[in-house]
């Protein structure tokens, strides 16, 4: 990449705002290696693989309750109750109270998978040019803009039948009913499913953040031929 940045700011002394346009836009078939299609595949396939290894990670029982990058926690405002809880000797009910959070989230993360599927898929030549010379988290940022909305309208529905399924609608009632009456606290009642959906959607990103920044900065990730090529012309 350095090498990249050093010969793009060389050539910015000899061309125009058009003719350079023109020359970065040749650039990835100059060496007669690679076509745009090829690199458009090479970021699909780099997408693809963070998806299925890492998103996939997420719908299996504790994928979020035992990974710490993205474990769901109490929203501010009930972290207090989780604190009062374990004061009075409710530790176990306040560790099942965070245990079915995640598990709504596991379940709704099922649902991911064919909505990235249909924006990988669009990823035009264009697009691969940006996110091949964007940041570390380029491609991810990509897939947050053409999911995001798609992804909480299929997590939420999700999320909330799943705190019926796992009992969480009863375990909150019963946390929250019991905090509310230890003396001298004042009483909460917050929307935990668009705060869960929230996470979830977190987390979804957060994963496919930490294959692509293995992809992009070490080469024994790179597990194919087309992913080495392409990702060599960022380095």
């Amino acid at each position: 990449m350095k090498r990249f940045i050093i010969a793009f700011l060389c050539l910015t002394l000899f061309f125009s705002c058009d003719e350079l346009k023109e020359v970065v836009n040749q650039l990835p078939q100059t060496g007669g290696v690679l076509s745009n299609t090829d690199i458009a595949a090479g970021l699909r396939e780099a997408l693809d693989l963070g998806i299925d290894k890492q998103v996939t990670k997420l719908t299996q029982e504790d994928g979020f309750f035992k990974n710490e990058l993205v474990k769901i926690v109490l929203p501010e405002e009930l972290q207090k109750v989780d604190t009062a809880l374990r004061k009075i000797g409710l530790s176990s009910l306040a560790d099942e109270g965070l245990k079915v959070l995640n598990r709504a989230a596991e379940d709704a993360v099922k649902e991911a998978t064919p909505i990235f599927v249909s924006a990988v898929s669009e990823i035009t030549f264009d697009d691969a040019k940006n996110i091949l010379l964007g940041e570390d988290n380029a491609a991810t940022s990509y897939l947050t803009t053409k999911t995001e909305t798609a992804l909480y309208d299929k997590f939420k529905p999700v999320i909330e039948n799943s705190f019926s399924k796992v009992g969480a609608d009863q375990i909150w009632t019963n946390l929250i009913t019991k905090y509310n009456n230890i003396p001298l606290t004042n009483n909460v009642n917050p929307d935990l499913t668009d705060y869960v959906t929230g996470e979830a959607l977190k987390g979804v990103y957060t994963m496919i953040a930490v294959e692509e920044k293995e992809i992009r900065t070490k080469v024994s990730s790179r597990g194919t031929e087309l992913l080495q090529k392409v990702f060599a012309l960022q380095d």
